[in-house]
């Protein structure tokens, strides 16, 4: 179930991007295109959401999102360098103004010392040229973590 104050942050997304007529695609893993989901619910949304990808395997990131394999062998499918990569070549596939990609280790297996449960790495390009991306780590079970995800997908728009 998601949380109401998601849903509110996400009709606060759409009112954004709409009144700034910029146009986003997405690319998600971990989150399995939970986040494009929950802002096509918002009405309007059409406006401002372009197109999603769900790259859940590393071969349709490589394949679909152009993310280099040497890229995801040297630094791993969850990483910084990974996840830029997915949201330059969300970027690249469409007309739009800004991407926003995310990758993350949402349990209940899948971590280790190095990269623990929970890791998630959110990153926006825009079409100026400007790129950003956070790290985080999670606290919680596999839907706690995608929610938690999602939200800081949102919030990176507004920001």
């Amino acid at each position: 179930m998601i949380p109401d104050s998601l849903i509110a942050l996400a009709e606060d997304v759409v009112e954004y991007l709409t009144k700034q007529s910029i146009r986003i695609a997405m690319a998600e893993s971990g989150t399995g295109g939970l986040a494009s989901g929950l802002l096509t619910t918002i009405p309007g949304s059409s406006k401002i959401f372009h197109q999603g990808f769900v790259c859940y395997s590393n071969i349709s990131k490589e394949k679909v999102l152009k993310v280099p394999s040497p890229l995801m062998i040297e630094h791993g499918a969850v990483s910084e360098e990974v996840t830029l990569s997915m949201a330059k070549g969300a970027l690249s596939l469409g007309e739009c103004d800004w991407a926003l990609a995310e990758s993350c280790i949402a349990g209940p297996s899948g971590g280790s010392a190095e990269k623990p449960l929970g890791l998630s790495y959110v990153a926006l390009v825009k079409s100026n040229g400007t790129e950003q991306v956070e790290e985080y780590v999670f606290k919680g079970d596999r839907r706690s973590v995608r929610v938690q995800v999602v939200q800081a997908m949102l919030q990176m728009l507004l920001h």
